[in-house]
């Protein structure tokens, strides 16, 4: 298991199995990427909203694929939600979810796929980055600007699990984004670099993760492909911490697999961590003016995270929502657990007319 935890990369556990990005791995290699017109979500589709598929460019070429969710009782200009995450999790798990219940209560909301994942365009596969990703949400806000049905100035941002801690960054450089919620955040720059709860916050732990990952790129090189590694395996291991158990039954159950997840199958490229190393998503977040809930289940695994990012953030618009008895999974799709009339409240307030 040592092994195992160790090799936690972009919010779940890794599998020993490797396997590798190559041309026929690579189905969105161009910006003319192909949406599925089907209902393929875990959830099932509301009858309180109108669901349609829709693209849009980054600063850095992508397109992005996402779904967006219009409440049916819509009329004038709407106050919108951008939501994505868990990191390696695809806008038809959690974040769907969420973007469909809050256009439940009358948001314009998309829930998008990062570059390099998902539906979205971006070659190689199974790349992760914090600029990259802190510009998916902000193209997500050019996006939802420019829309005749949305009111410009009422913008917030969503994100789950690693995006929660993109959204934070977000945040701290974005002003057009008026509020946001991280829900069961990952600071995924803070946990490759050190570590579970800082086990591994050494100068020669930190450097016997670099050789290692840039080692990997030279074999990559060579092979011509990128080896990937972060799925959950297919098997549970004997003896897998609870939180292991968790993402577990989440990514590789019926509740919550998706063919085209990095968690749910064979995980991200081995490189994809090396640009977090260097990185700390959280360092200008005590900037951010605009108001910041962060929730955060009691009982999960990944607590912490939010409770120091709490202790960053400056100013009376900023909360911390701990819910009872939760998990760090529950938040993903346990919608009595979740807190959705807070998360609602908070909107209503600081997305106002």
């Amino acid at each position: 298991m040592k092994t195992l935890l160790k090799s936690v990369l972009l919010g779940s556990a890794l599998s020993s199995a490797v396997f590798a990005v190559s041309a026929a791995d690579v189905k969105n290699n161009t910006n003319e990427i192909q949406l599925t017109q089907k209902w393929d979500k875990t959830f099932k589709l509301s009858d309180k909203v109108n669901h349609s598929k829709v693209t849009f460019k980054t600063r850095f070429g992508t397109t992005i694929a996402a779904d967006m969710y219009v409440p049916k009782s819509a009329t004038g200009k709407l106050a919108a939600i951008a939501v994505s995450g868990p990191f390696g999790a695809v806008k038809e798990q959690a974040s769907g979810l969420y973007a469909q219940t809050m256009a439940e209560r009358g948001y314009l909301t998309i829930a998008f796929d990062p570059s390099f994942t998902g539906e979205s365009s971006g070659t190689p596969r199974y790349m992760a980055s914090p600029d990259i990703n802190t510009e998916d949400f902000q193209a997500a806000v050019d996006f939802l600007s420019n829309l005749d049905n949305v009111d410009k100035e009422r913008i917030g941002i969503i994100g789950i699990c690693g995006w929660g801690g993109i959204a934070l960054k977000t945040a701290a450089v974005d002003t057009r984004i008026k509020a946001t919620v991280a829900s069961t955040m990952y600071d995924m720059s803070r946990v490759i670099r050190n570590g579970y709860n800082d086990s591994e916050d050494s100068k020669q732990q930190r450097h016997e993760k670099l050789s290692a990952m840039n080692d990997q790129r030279t074999r990559d090189f060579a092979a011509g492909s990128y080896d990937r590694d972060g799925g959950l395996p297919d098997t549970l291991p004997e003896g897998a911490p609870q939180f292991v158990v968790d993402y577990y039954n989440y990514y590789k159950k019926t509740r919550g697999y998706h063919e085209r997840s990095v968690n749910s199958n064979g995980g991200w490229a081995k490189v994809s961590a090396l640009s977090f190393m260097n990185t700390h998503l959280l360092s200008t977040i005590d900037e951010i003016e605009s108001p910041v809930m962060l929730v955060h289940g009691e009982k999960a695994h990944s607590r912490y995270f939010s409770e120091t990012a709490f202790k960053s953030l400056k100013g009376d618009n900023k909360s911390l929502v701990i819910v009872p008895g939760a998990s760090h999974t529950d938040l993903y799709d346990q919608t009595d657990i979740i807190p959705f009339n807070k998360i609602d409240d908070f909107f209503s307030k600081y997305l106002a007319k």
